[in-house]
């Protein structure tokens, strides 16, 4: 099973320009759902794992497939003000401006060891802001990947100094 036949490009969203890599159709077929998250399970070998940490929105989809198959919790990281408890927060650059992602400041505990999973590498800002969330906890980052990356953005040198792994690079 090709992986990325499940993923079907749209043009010109969510703006004019945007070619947008859709994984909707690979969340609603249960066997290419299965085959995924085995091959992500594969990308983190042995590794023990403490936490998942999932970006909004589209990481909690394999986020959680893959915190519940390591035995592991799963933590969310959010826009502001999205979470109930109280959080830490980091601010990270955009193409224009800046943005901010939170984090309950109870989700890690120092040295537990940490997943790091979201759809989509690209500029590589929300990931090394989530990090940056992590290590301001205590946490071990083990590996940081990516059901894709989009090599052409260089969103990896901004985390060179982590082990990060994509199933599929266009």
């Amino acid at each position: 099973m090709r992986i990325e036949d499940y993923i079907r490009d749209i043009q010109d969203f969510p703006k004019e320009g945007i070619g947008f890599k859709d994984i909707t159709p690979l969340l609603n077929d249960h066997e290419a759902m299965v085959e995924t998250t085995k091959q992500l399970l594969e990308l983190i070998g042995d590794q023990k794992i403490d936490r998942v940490v999932g970006m909004e929105s589209r990481g909690f989809f394999f986020a959680t497939l893959l915190a519940e198959k390591l035995g592991a919790g799963f933590v969310p990281v959010r826009k502001p003000k999205k979470l109930p408890f109280d959080t830490i927060s980091e601010e990270y650059s955009l193409e224009y401006g800046t943005d901010i992602l939170e984090m309950h400041a109870d989700a890690i505990k120092p040295g537990e060891k940490v997943l790091i999973h979201d759809d989509v590498l690209a500029t590589g800002g929300t990931a090394e802001a989530v990090c940056k969330l992590v290590e301001k906890l205590g946490g071990e980052i083990v590996q940081v990947n990516f059901l894709m990356e989009l090599s052409f953005l260089h969103g990896r040198k901004k985390l060179a100094k982590y082990d990060v792994k994509s199933l599929l690079t266009y």
